[in-house]
């Protein structure tokens, strides 16, 4: 099939002709340059027994470069007229499953039908597996990575197009400003790059933040030290509710009808951190060994 160039002229041609103007609550700013989509298919690695989710189709640029190098691609776009003008752009794509509804249920899971979609992409060979490839639309950037991460279906890697604040805090180290529980939920399973910052003129309409395309690699080693992660994404997300406060402080409050001060002072000074320490200081290891701690004086305490 023919690949349609995503310039601005063509943009505003195509929309003209639905009466369609970009909505920005859903976050549909385009990406005009196709050298930078040809990064984002090539950073992907993309081979023929993968399965990608895409969230944002679009107009369909991107899907129609993705969908002649992989098994299948499973698309899901919001807003009904961007729908139809992909599904215009795709119709010789026979691999794209396309789904015309919120990819998320809530802010804490994924719609069901979109793993469902994928489920059925996967079966269709024992080899296949999942990617997420995706512009992805800035008001759902956060909860799709983070809830994929617990999905019933998990991708090997995410390359993903994000506000370059978000990819900030993804591949944040600890003791910056940007490191918080999303950069430890994201690094305790996978590794992060940042590939390419981008300007805000190589989309239309123009954002007013930097953009960059992020690469998120599954780890399996680092995966298999997890043994209950949503009892650790839970943990986790209640150590930075307050980032500031003591880290003792914040454990006491968190625990505090199941554990008494003293046995959450045991836990801490077993692993010897400091009177003063806070989250943000905790590199991912020392967060996985303080969840087990706290973990065995719950158990014990049982």
């Amino acid at each position: 099939m023919t690949v349609q160039r995503q310039t601005i002229s063509y943009l505003a041609r195509r929309f003209r002709e639905v009466g369609f103007e970009p909505v920005s609550r859903h976050g549909q700013n385009f990406l005009i340059d196709m050298n930078l989509q040809g990064l984002i298919v090539e950073a992907a690695q993309l081979e023929p027994t993968d399965v990608v989710l895409e969230v944002g189709t679009g107009t369909g640029a991107l899907t129609a470069l993705m969908a002649p190098r992989v098994a299948a691609v499973v698309t899901v776009e919001i807003d009904d007229r961007l729908f139809q003008m992909a599904a215009e752009e795709l119709v010789d794509c026979p691999n794209v499953t396309m789904l015309s509804f919120d990819v998320l249920k809530n802010k804490n899971r994924l719609d069901p039908r979109v793993m469902e979609a994928i489920g059925q992409s996967l079966s269709g060979a024992p080899d296949r597996q999942l990617k997420l490839v995706a512009n992805l639309p800035y008001s759902v950037a956060t909860p799709v990575i983070s809830n994929l991460l617990s999905a019933e279906h998990v991708p090997r890697g995410m390359i993903v197009t994000v506000q370059k604040e978000l990819a900030d805090r993804l591949g944040a180290q600890p003791g910056t400003k940007d490191y918080g529980a999303l950069s430890v939920w994201v690094q305790c399973q996978c590794r992060v790059e940042l590939v390419r910052i981008l300007a805000p003129s190589v989309f239309w309409p123009r954002p007013k933040v930097e953009s960059a395309i992020v690469r998120i690699d599954m780890d399996e080693g680092r995966r298999s030290r997890l043994p209950n992660r949503e009892a650790f994404h839970d943990f986790v997300r209640s150590l930075f509710l307050h980032r500031r406060k003591l880290l003792r402080g914040v454990l006491v409050a968190a625990y505090k009808d199941r554990l008494s001060k003293a046995e959450v002072d045991q836990a801490l000074a077993k692993l010897g951190f400091a009177t003063d320490q806070r989250a943000e200081q905790l590199e991912v290891g020392q967060m996985l060994a303080l969840h087990a701690a706290i973990a065995l004086q719950l158990q014990t305490h049982a």
